[in-house]
């Protein structure tokens, strides 16, 4: 029988910041410099204990730019979404106020459910600002759109501090029957190039990003040698498959889903495999991570971070990303969300056991009735 691969902590594979900790550290370093009140705010979190009521403001924001996208992938909400759209882009100046109220911030992720480069200019000029507050930013893209206008130098020029570029498939007909409107070709050399331009001003931002699945998962030996020859250092194989908090979703990737399927044997082959072609292989996986009753193994989304939406909602995580499934306020008064009596509710049902309906996905079997 292969060695069921649960959890995966026993490869140490969890994959760390693309440029590495020391980097991480330093900005953060600068931060509190620049900023005491966010010092301040760090010292408060780390002192705390999980509770319902917390003394400090969130660490992190997944921060959506835009909520709307030009692929229609097999395994997201945003195909049920007309035209592939949710709401509005967010404005410039709600971003730059919600970074002005939240002085706590260390690290965002700018993207949500949609493809962050179709808000072109103000993308950047967000990631410039975030970084010019000594935040780490980090962004999540499809890659399609990176030879237009030189975004692929436009994005390592902004100072972003970490870039995945989602690959699901290490061919044609694989990556366009997943990845849906998506053109393999024009994105494996948007990525090429985006790689040797940063290769070349000696930035080391990228990392591809690949969500084993059905569809793929007979090809993922092909992965290493592919994000090599696109010039990427660092591969990371997701097992998660998550229902965004909607049953509908679950039984869509249920289908699809191969966690199980996977194990240490083949993982290992393919951390080996990937070296070969000098690049580090790492996984991603959220089941058998959170427990439910046990409070140092809680989720850390309601404790220390949240997504706000490209309408200016507080949505509990990415994994639901939507204010249409979970709204828990108002984000133009972020704080007052962050300290109001929906929010600690939420935090009390997951302190008492009581994991909510839209979260027993990251929680596994373990906290299904």
């Amino acid at each position: 029988m292969a060695e069921a691969l649960h959890p995966l902590d026993r490869l140490s594979a969890l994959p760390m910041p693309s440029a590495d900790m020391e980097l991480y550290r330093s900005i953060m370093a600068a931060g509190f410099d620049a900023f005491p009140e966010r010092k301040a705010n760090y010292d408060r979190f780390k002192a705390s204990e999980r509770g319902e009521v917390v003394d400090y403001l969130p660490l992190k924001l997944d921060i959506e730019n835009v909520s709307r996208c030009n692929y229609r992938c097999t395994m997201c909400q945003v195909s049920d979404w007309p035209k592939m759209t949710r709401a509005g882009d967010m404005a410039y100046d709600d971003f730059a106020r919600l970074l002005d109220e939240q002085i706590g911030l260390v690290e965002i992720k700018l993207q949500g459910m949609g493809e962050p480069l179709l808000a072109a200019d103000d993308y950047f000029k967000m990631i410039a600002l975030a970084r010019s507050r000594h935040l780490w930013v980090r962004s999540t893209t499809n890659g399609s759109l990176l030879h237009l206008k030189d975004n692929h130098k436009r994005l390592i020029d902004s100072g972003i501090c970490e870039v995945q570029l989602s690959i699901d498939g290490a061919t044609k007909p694989t990556y366009e029957a997943i990845r849906r409107n998506g053109n393999f070709e024009r994105v494996v050399d948007n990525c090429t190039r985006l790689n040797t331009y940063a290769r070349d001003v000696g930035l080391h931002r990228t990392r591809m990003w690949v969500v084993v699945q059905q569809a793929n998962f007979a090809e993922l030996e092909l992965f290493p040698k592919l994000a090599a020859e696109m010039g990427f250092a660092r591969l990371t194989f997701s097992l998660d498959l998550g229902d965004w908090g909607q049953d509908s979703w679950r039984a869509v990737n249920d289908e699809i889903d191969v966690h199980r399927q996977f194990d240490v044997a083949r993982a290992r082959a393919l951390v080996a495999a990937a070296a070969g072609h000098g690049v580090e292989a790492t996984f991603w996986f959220v089941d058998d991570k959170y427990h439910a009753g046990q409070k140092d193994k809680l989720c850390p989304w309601p404790f220390e971070r949240a997504y706000v939406s490209s309408d200016m909602r507080v949505v509990p995580c990415c994994m639901i990303a939507n204010p249409a499934i979970l709204d828990l306020g108002d984000a133009h008064d972020f704080t007052a969300v962050w300290r109001g009596k929906t929010m600690r509710e939420f935090r009390r049902a997951h302190l008492e056991g009581r994991i909510p309906d839209v979260c027993k996905t990251c929680y596994g079997d373990q906290s299904r009735s």
